[in-house]
């Protein structure tokens, strides 16, 4: 696991499976959780860290959305205070590799926002649904930062499930707060423009895939969009990583088994005859 210091009292780790991230705020010897990682393995080492290395007690953890890659921590702080947002119970029925073993139910649920002071900083809480419909973004003004669970996936977006007008939705959201630092579920750290890099590839991937619908035969719609090269849909500049690969190819995959984009080429066909 990985594990950096974001500011004072301020930390995030990184898991091994998933690359999944729990963010830590410190108030002394008690310790908040933003997510809780996506294996029990990792979630082991960050109890090792944050308790037997560092003797801080987790006194709450709270969910960016209730998937199991994202809490299978719960179950190893049995006293904390569990808070999510109302919606959790649909998106752990709905996602795609479900581990009920990981499942522990909220103590705490809200709608639309929640703030934690938490020793020297202010945690708002602000439903922000986009990857699912119980997504919460976590802005952290005193820390300069915003917790984006799986809104992005590093430099991109992954669509499985998810309507790209609400990610598109949530992540110009994210960028009204104005922090410098951006914390995605998965990866890690990245500065501000990790939100534009974001929407640049949302926007280029609809693009094309709006094009290939729309002027390709039938039988060749599927091949061609499986074929969409990551680097077609990326910002200047970004060099991409082996995770972002990984999950642009999930996506080729979820755009053609799930017909992302088609309601968009039927639109615009629509509109270009008229």
């Amino acid at each position: 696991m990985r594990v950096e210091t974001l500011g004072p009292g301020v930390l995030m780790c990184v898991g091994d499976d998933f690359e999944s991230v729990a963010t830590a705020f410190l108030d002394g010897d008690d310790a908040l959780l933003v997510d809780a990682l996506g294996s029990v393995e990792d979630a082991h080492r960050l109890r090792a860290v944050l308790c037997e290395q560092m003797g801080k007690t987790v006194r709450i953890v709270a969910a960016t959305h209730f998937m199991s890659d994202h809490i299978a921590g719960l179950s190893l702080f049995p006293d904390a205070l569990t808070i999510a947002h109302r919606h959790y119970r649909h998106t752990f029925l709905s996602q795609n590799r479900r581990v009920d073993a990981f499942y522990r139910e909220p103590q705490v649920v809200f709608d639309s926002a929640l703030r934690i002071r938490w020793g020297d900083h202010e945690l708002r809480f602000l439903h922000n649904p986009g990857k699912t419909v119980d997504h919460v973004s976590v802005d952290v003004p005193t820390a300069d930062l915003v917790c984006a669970g799986d809104n992005i996936v590093g430099n991109i977006v992954y669509l499985s499930r998810a309507d790209p007008a609400l990610i598109r939705t949530a992540i110009g959201r994210m960028r009204q707060f104005g922090r410098g630092t951006v914390v995605g579920g998965h990866i890690g750290r990245f500065p501000a423009g990790v939100l534009d890099n974001a929407l640049h590839y949302l926007d280029r991937l609809q693009a094309l895939v709006v094009g290939i619908r729309a002027t390709a035969a039938p039988r060749q719609v599927d091949e061609r969009i499986a074929s969409i090269p990551l680097d077609a849909c990326l910002a200047p500049q970004v060099e991409p990583v082996a995770f972002e690969r990984e999950w642009h190819r999930r996506n080729l995959e979820v755009v053609v088994d799930q017909s992302i984009f088609a309601l968009d080429a039927a639109i615009a066909l629509r509109e270009g005859r008229a």
